[in-house]
């Protein structure tokens, strides 16, 4: 099977040799580790089996956020602690995405674009929630990056989960006024825009804005998605999942790499392109170094736990009174399909601790 590191061994070098002045270091960081991870570059352990006599060389992960073979455990460790954070209620999901004429600002400005748009986005649905007309008490969001479609194309947008509900006065717990809808999502892709311009304003890049920018209709979609449980398995995958994944390589012949797409409607999509274009547009996707995806709002924001507790007591309250027992808050824990206790040739346990096997380089 091709997988992004054979891809990006073979072409990478000429790649930075073309590019490698006008890259970020993150970006040069990022090819340097995905071809590097689980090689003997990083080192491991050696496990010996005493049954057959098989030497199993493991070796380290990069642990780089963008590399596909290092996300696995970690979202199952990222779901098992956002699970502690929900409402027993229902939920939203809304997105609000970046309009095509600030996305060329945003692949130069990275960094300054992305906290606007997540900021702007979260307090849109913030000051939304909090208006009588719609909900009128204090929600949670849980807001998430993300920057591709299934083409690799350069798309960001932010994904914000929330109860369908909100905290008033400290003490009540208020539904959403008409059910069907929460929010509605022309009202937020106003907001949102207004907003997201009088941020830019207050940072140089606003001179470089078209004007016509401002006067079109944003887009913002909001709809139920039921428990909590569903739409943080949804956004999981997001959180972890790098834009390529090696199952959707399909082929690589040294010059055209081809993968897979999904589609609204049918079977998968095949696409096919050059190298470096293939590397080019991976790379699109490549955060800014500590830059952070995942950000909390509202009841959900690190200051008002207090207000949370409040509002799961009241929740829980309700659900007795109707003669629901409370939502279970514990989950077991996550099974590591990466545990390494059993030879791979005969199936017996290995008996003794494996031998260090030192790196064969030093790290990058």
């Amino acid at each position: 099977m091709v997988e992004l590191a054979d891809i990006v061994r073979d072409a990478g070098p000429a790649y930075l040799q073309r590019f490698g002045e006008a890259m970020p270091p993150s970006h040069s960081r990022v090819l340097r580790d995905v071809v590097a991870c689980r090689t003997p570059a990083l080192g491991g352990q050696m496990y010996h089996c005493h049954g057959c006599g098989l030497d199993h060389p493991v070796y380290h992960s990069c642990r780089n956020r963008h590399c596909p073979k290092c996300q696995g455990d970690r979202a199952e460790d990222w779901l098992q602690r956002q699970r502690e954070l929900l409402l027993p209620c229902a939920y939203g999901l809304a997105t609000c995405t970046l309009p095509a004429g600030l996305r060329e600002l945003a692949r130069s400005h990275q960094r300054v674009v992305y906290s606007i748009l997540m900021h702007e986005a979260a307090h849109a649905l913030l000051e939304l929630a909090g208006n009588r007309r719609f909900v009128g008490g204090l929600t949670g969001i849980m807001a998430v990056l993300h920057t591709w479609t299934r083409a690799l194309i350069f798309h960001p947008h932010v994904h914000l989960l929330f109860p369908a509900g909100g905290l008033a006065d400290g003490d009540t717990w208020l539904s959403p006024r008409k059910r069907a809808y929460i929010l509605p999502g022309y009202a937020l892709a106003k907001r949102f825009r207004e907003r997201v311009e009088t941020a830019f304003r207050e940072t140089d890049l606003y001179e470089l804005v078209p004007e016509q920018v401002w006067r079109r209709r944003w887009v913002a979609n909001v709809q139920r998605v039921g428990g909590g449980d569903t739409a943080l398995l949804y956004l999981s995958r997001y959180v972890f999942r790098v834009a390529i994944s090696n199952q959707r390589i399909q082929g690589f012949d040294g010059q055209r790499v081809s993968f897979t797409a999904a589609a609204r409607q049918g079977p998968p999509v095949r696409h096919t392109l050059d190298a470096h274009e293939f590397i080019r547009r991976f790379l699109l996707h490549v955060l800014p170094r500590h830059f952070v995806k995942v950000r909390y709002y509202g009841l959900w924001a690190s200051t008002n736990r207090d207000q949370l507790a409040k509002a799961r007591a009241i929740l829980e309250h309700r659900q007795l009174a109707v003669g629901k027992p409370p939502r279970a808050r514990s989950f077991p824990a996550p099974v590591r399909s990466g545990r390494i206790d059993r030879c791979p040739r005969c199936g017996a346990a290995y008996t003794h601790p494996p031998l260090p096997i030192p790196r064969s380089r030093p790290p990058p």
